[in-house]
């Protein structure tokens, strides 16, 4: 039995649907194209080229531009922002890679008007194991009051507040600035020209601080 011809009409269709099909195909690739590059919008902002403690200030070298992608639950400080950012006070322990947020620095003076500031390079065995931080209140004991007999009397002490930390020298040594009264700036610096001092905890009050 011979085979009926096919009608003309299902074959002019074919080509036209492929057509649509290869648009369609074409307008998804497109789609998901700009979808992808909206989604993956980079933008430069400031993040940590290493660890900074609470209280340090920020230098140039503390910060690098790192590039993410846009995120409305992200707020990090601009990259254009590195001029004002440098020379600001970290609030807290920065740690390197992190992102930078407003909350991070500030501007504040980390003493108080009229306080002066005497920076004592204190040996390992100098310091307490507890990590000095800036706004830490401590005493400074001298400890070169022994008498020419031998017998030795109440050790003169001064109350400081820690400003800031350097980072521990190749000698172990660490560097720290502390915040003193205006008349007591001189006779510390006598302390600590010596080399015979001791840094002690001050005592914490009722109150926690």
């Amino acid at each position: 039995m011979p085979t009926p011809p096919r009608r003309l009409g299902a074959r002019r269709r074919r080509p036209a649907v492929l057509a649509m099909a290869t648009a369609l195909i074409a307008a998804g690739g497109l789609g998901g194209a700009a979808l992808y590059n909206s989604s993956g919008q980079r933008i430069a902002v400031l993040a940590l080229a290493r660890d900074v403690p609470m209280g340090q200030v920020l230098s140039g070298d503390d910060l690098t531009v790192a590039h993410i992608a846009g995120d409305p639950a992200l707020h990090p400080l601009d990259a254009r922002d590195l001029e004002r950012t440098v020379g600001l006070r970290a609030t807290t322990d920065l740690r390197r890679g992190a992102l930078l947020v407003k909350a991070d620095l500030t501007g504040d003076p980390a003493t108080q008007p009229g306080q002066q500031i005497v920076g004592i390079a204190a040996r390992h065995s100098q310091l307490p194991a507890t990590r000095l931080q800036p706004g830490l209140q401590i005493l400074v004991v001298n400890t070169g009051d022994g008498k020419a007999d031998g017998s030795t009397r109440t050790p003169e002490t001064m109350t400081a507040v820690v400003a800031t930390v350097g980072r521990p020298d190749t000698d172990g040594s660490t560097v720290i600035d502390v915040a003193v009264g205006p008349a007591d700036g001189p006779r510390l610096a006598l302390w600590v020209a010596s080399g015979k001092f001791q840094v002690i905890l001050a005592p914490r009050t009722a109150g926690g601080n």
